[in-house]
């Protein structure tokens, strides 16, 4: 089947990748993974690599692993791509395993922020990494980005550095930083790299590579879309905007009337007229200038400089560290220039005096189109860790077991960006809001190959999905409008009527998929929109009827109007409708399905009122969370901006009582109470509840009754929470808590308060499950 013509805006405003003429060493071929040691390359008949990545990930060739991806795009390219993976930080020796690259350095945290990889929201030490062989923690420092680049600079102090992956971009300009409670600099300065890539990087990549290799000096590419980089001067042939303060305009001053009297002139203006007065001793009137402001019957018929020639100066280092004001308004500009159709470039300032330098942020990459993304996926991974984490059977298990390819392994990532807009959530900054699909017979092909290739395939695909499981070739119905649109959500406060809902491509994927020979079951396991969802009620009776294991992961994130307003998510009456039409279509077909909402403790906005009446949803819908996922602000998020300067930027930033406060849950206590109120159930938590159902003169839910939240009586216990996710966190004071077996058929998940699966087979059961992971 042929893919649909790619008709956006953004499929005719770039090169396409696979367009430029290959690097003269092609000529060495496809390499069966890309070498991690001198050995691999001499096998590969290479006496050097032209580049290497140095990632803070295991090295697992898989197309759900950024720097997999971008090996092999730079191997498609012609260049011959080495990968030194977790590498010992303490010293540059082990930087130094694969000699001096010919062209660059490519730098990375890996697939997630080295930070929040590491700690928790609480900011305990994690003990485990999924990106790590045996699930073992400490593989990587912190700020993995900032330490890989320096040992890099000092194994080859020449050689350029390029600096990408998700921590590089949530680090683009001055940032909070939760870890430290504290403003940083952008990770550009503090790294000192010579050219950072935010986003998915192919693109600017593939660009940058290739004019290197042309021996083109790294500080002249300086016209890359989706890079930044430090200058000392400014652009020259740019328009620069000022927009280092918040727009607060004074009062205008009106005009003097010229048919007053001299006294009435100066009593207008609070003073006297001393030679009427008869006074001479009195002071003279001070000079009152006239002020000038726009008419704003003028307004958009000004003529503006234009877009792609303009730069926005942002408040400086500086200013934004010593004012949470002007951060947050920092914040809500960067969000206002993440369309690459529309953004503007952004310049910020770091030091004062002979030190002081630019952070020059060019606007966001184009998206890929469905060839390119095709292209992309249909490169030759080797779908596996490489072999020298394998054990002595040649297999990953035990310790030398990948959770996160062990996650991925069986599924496919159908499309990328976001259009959601949640604050919380950090694809805006990274993936965009462009939605980039891949072709129908792409993804038939990935499933094939699946089936095909993958040891141990036993039939199901775990996921068809991407950030969002049905945004697949969404997006908006004009491309002109979709191209000048500043919004930051499709969806919120309700779905945009230029948004097309359309999933009948999305239906037919699934219908192909699950009808190849071989296949037994397509599950879909990323996150799901059901405010989108339901308005294609086919879609649903195709998800629900043929694609649910028996539970459905999805997430309100909230009940009440004040947090969801914060978080721009949906009413929980969106919920409310989705369930009933699952509910529908599960009955259809005899099938006891059940969906798993996904919730959000101390985000901010959030009151100890919202949360009670959370706990209260939670209990009379049956729910009983096992896991407590707790805001963890991410760099440069806009919920982070809330936390930082108890400022809504979504709401405009200003210095009066214009701008709107946003109450911040701060301080261990009230974050433990939030977290509380979502584990209801736990007789740890009754103490702190009780005394919290008082003060919120809610004494009326204390009983013993089925409508009360929490019981009078208080059993013993040793005093503390503990996670059921035990190995993820360090351990409490009052020491781990012993496991408890589940019994034999029932399946442990996020609610435990849910009924075991059914398996349709009469005294059989499958395998507990022994972690559910967060979307």
């Amino acid at each position: 089947m042929n893919a649909p013509v790619d008709v956006s805006f953004f499929a005719r405003a770039a090169k396409p990748l696979s367009s430029y003429r290959p690097y003269w060493a092609k000529r060495f071929g496809t390499a069966p993974f890309l070498p991690m040691s001198r050995a691999e390359m001499e096998q590969l008949g290479w006496d050097s690599c032209d580049i290497v990545l140095v990632t803070g990930d295991a090295y697992v060739d898989h197309p759900s692993f950024g720097m997999a991806v971008i090996g092999r795009v730079l191997e498609a390219q012609g260049f011959r791509v080495g990968i030194i993976a977790q590498p010992d930080w303490h010293s540059a020796d082990a930087f130094k395993a694969l000699g001096k690259p010919n062209l660059f350095w490519g730098v990375t945290a890996g697939n997630m922020d080295s930070m929040i990889n590491r700690y928790t929201a609480d900011r305990k030490i994690r003990t485990d990494d999924a990106y790590t062989p045996g699930d073992v923690g400490g593989k990587r420092p912190d700020r993995a980005a900032i330490v890989y680049s320096q040992r890099c600079r000092e194994a080859y102090k020449d050689v350029p550095i390029i600096l990408g992956g998700i921590e590089g971009s949530l680090r683009r300009i001055a940032h909070y930083d939760y870890w430290s409670d504290k403003v940083r600099r952008s990770i550009v300065v503090d790294a000192k790299c010579d050219l950072l890539l935010y986003g998915n990087a192919e693109r600017a990549l593939v660009e940058v590579a290739h004019r290197i290799a042309a021996r083109e000096p790294v500080e002249s590419i300086t016209d890359v879309r989706g890079t930044a980089f430090v200058c000392r001067n400014s652009e020259e042939g740019w328009f620069q905007i000022d927009s280092t303060e918040v727009d607060q305009p004074g009062p205008v001053e009106s005009h003097i009337n010229p048919y007053q009297t001299t006294s009435e002139q100066a009593a207008a203006q609070g003073s006297t007229c001393s030679q009427e007065d008869g006074n001479a001793t009195a002071p003279a009137p001070t000079e009152q200038p006239i002020h000038f402001a726009p008419n704003p019957a003028l307004h958009g018929k000004l003529k503006l400089p234009p877009r792609n020639r303009s730069v926005i100066r942002l408040p400086s280092y500086e200013q934004v560290k010593a004012d949470p004001v002007l951060y947050a308004h920092a914040n809500r500009v960067l969000h206002l220039e993440t369309n690459p159709g529309n953004a503007r470039a952004l310049v910020q300032a770091h030091g004062e005096g002979p030190t002081a330098r630019d952070v020059w942020i060019n606007p966001p990459p184009i998206p890929l189109t469905t060839a390119e993304m095709d292209w992309v996926f249909g490169l030759p991974y080797a779908r596996s860790p490489h072999s020298t984490y394998a054990d002595e059977n040649g297999s990953h298990d035990g310790t030398t077991k990948i959770p996160a390819w062990e996650m991925i392994r069986l599924s496919v990532n159908i499309m990328r960006g976001c259009f959601g807009g949640c604050t919380f959530c950090s694809i805006t900054e990274h993936e965009g809001r462009i939605i980039q699909s891949r072709s129908e017979d792409s993804i038939i092909h990935e499933i094939e190959d699946i089936r095909d290739k993958v040891k141990g395939f036993t039939g199901t695909i775990s996921d068809l999905g991407g950030p969002t499981a049905n945004m697949y070739r969404l997006g908006c119905k004009s491309p002109e409008i979709e191209a000048a649109c500043r919004k930051p959500s499709c969806v919120y406060p309700g779905l945009c009527q230029n948004l097309t809902t359309n999933h009948d491509p999305l239906i037919q994927i699934y219908r192909r998929a699950r009808a190849l020979k071989g296949i037994k079951k397509i599950l879909i396991g990323s996150g799901l929109r059901y405010d989108i969802a339901v308005k294609s009620p086919e879609y649903v009776r195709e998800l629900v009827q043929h694609h649910v294991g028996g539970y459905l992961k999805i997430a309100p994130e909230h009940t009440e109007s004040g947090p969801l307003s914060k978080m721009m998510k949906p009413g929980i009456g969106s919920y409310d409708k989705f369930k009933q039409m699952f509910d529908k279509f599960s009955e259809e077909v005899g099938k006891k399905q059940f969906l798993i909402p996904y919730f959000i403790a101390a985000h901010p906005g959030t009151s100890d009122e919202d949360m009670m009446n959370l706990a209260l949803w939670l209990k009379k819908n049956g729910f009983r969370a096992d896991q407590v996922q707790t805001f963890y602000p991410s760099p440069m998020a806009t919920a982070t901006a809330m936390y930082h300067s108890n400022l809504n930027p979504l709401a405009g930033i200003h210095r009066d009582e214009r701008s709107e406060r946003v109450d911040i849950v701060r301080g261990d206590k009230r974050r433990r109470l939030h977290k509380a109120f979502l584990r209801y159930h736990d007789p740890n938590n009754w103490p702190l509840l009780r005394e919290a159902l008082k003060a919120l003169g809610r004494a009326d839910l204390i009983g013993n009754g089925k409508h009360h939240l929490i019981p009078t009586f208080q059993p013993v216990t040793d005093g503390a929470y503990q996670s059921a996710r035990r190995t993820n966190s360090t351990p409490g004071k009052a020491g781990p808590v012993a496991s408890v077996k589940p019994t034999k058929g029932r399946v442990l998940t996020q609610h435990t308060g849910l009924p075991p699966r059914e398996t349709g087979k009469k005294g059989s059961s499958k395998p507990p499950l022994g972690k559910s992971g967060r979307r």
